[in-house]
């Protein structure tokens, strides 16, 4: 079944969410009510209508309810402003209750009804008496959420060690699979200090490169393989993935540089398997 959706963001730097149009008319950058599970909230068109398919579709599509009014807009900067003194006050009783808890950031729902509270921590923490605290001094519902390491970095934000704005507080909206062997396929020093970012996972900036090294490894002899070049047969000692070249020793020019494309034939078997020309 087909399904006619836009795509909702209610972050800058946050998930595409999809849906229901309920026949308004809407353009990109509009801003809309929808309820969600969250509460009624105020959402930001990054995606005009278009049909997808059921598979496409996470969860039971919601209608957006109506076109953002200036009522909403002031509601909404006025939940904003009184983040930070919100902010401060649960930090004030997590310390009463002594959890060790580490407060990431905080956010009203449009109406107010509810305020929804992010943190990280090692384990598990017990915050009911934090809730009734909380629910006693602000007269509203109070939902605590625990997130992790990478969503932990995307609230806080920071430098990377390359020197820019973390990509997760900049332009990820979500988190890419980043694993071991993207490290290993691209010959980085596998030391954890210098292919972790500041949540202490492995840099998303990996995965950005994976699939070029992928593809360009498959023309890339091993090292250890002998190929034939211009200058005669010789035996590969690296290979650098990116440029494409390869550093052959050869018994009549020994070492030298050769661009892939420039290498006569390839043949697949290894020094230690083979021992001609020694």
């Amino acid at each position: 079944m087909a399904n006619t959706v836009v795509g909702i963001r209610f972050k800058a730097v946050g998930k595409k969410y999809y849906f229901d149009p309920a026949g308004l008319d809407l353009k990109v950058h509009d801003n809309v009510i929808v309820e969600t599970v969250r509460g009624v909230e105020l959402g930001e068109i990054i995606e005009e209508a278009k049909v997808i398919e059921d598979s496409e579709v996470i969860s039971t599509l919601k209608p957006i309810l109506r076109l953002a009014t200036n009522d909403d807009l002031m509601a909404y900067e006025r939940n904003q402003k009184d983040i930070a003194p919100t902010l401060e006050r649960v930090k004030f009783h997590v310390k009463q209750n002594k959890l060790d808890m580490k407060l990431l950031g905080c956010e009203y729902t449009l109406d107010r009804s509810k305020l929804i509270i992010y943190f990280n921590a090692e384990g598990r923490v017990d915050f009911r008496e934090l809730v009734k605290d909380l629910a006693n001094e602000f007269k509203l519902r109070i939902e605590l959420r625990q997130v992790g390491t990478r969503d932990g970095a995307k609230f806080l934000g920071g430098i990377g060690p390359c020197g820019y704005l973390l990509c997760c507080n900049t332009f990820l909206g979500d988190f890419d699979t980043v694993s071991i062997k993207m490290a290993k396929n691209q010959n980085l020093s596998l030391n954890p200090a210098n292919i972790s970012g500041l949540c202490g996972k492995l840099l998303c900036c990996i995965r950005y490169e994976d699939d070029l090294y992928t593809e360009y490894r498959k023309a890339t002899p091993k090292i250890g393989t002998y190929v034939k070049t211009v200058d005669g047969r010789g035996r590969v000692i690296s290979a650098n993935i990116i440029n494409q070249s390869v550093r052959i020793q050869t018994p009549e020019e020994g070492i030298r540089s050769y661009q892939i494309s420039d290498l006569v034939d390839i043949e697949e078997y290894d020094l230690k398997e083979d021992n001609h020309g020694e």
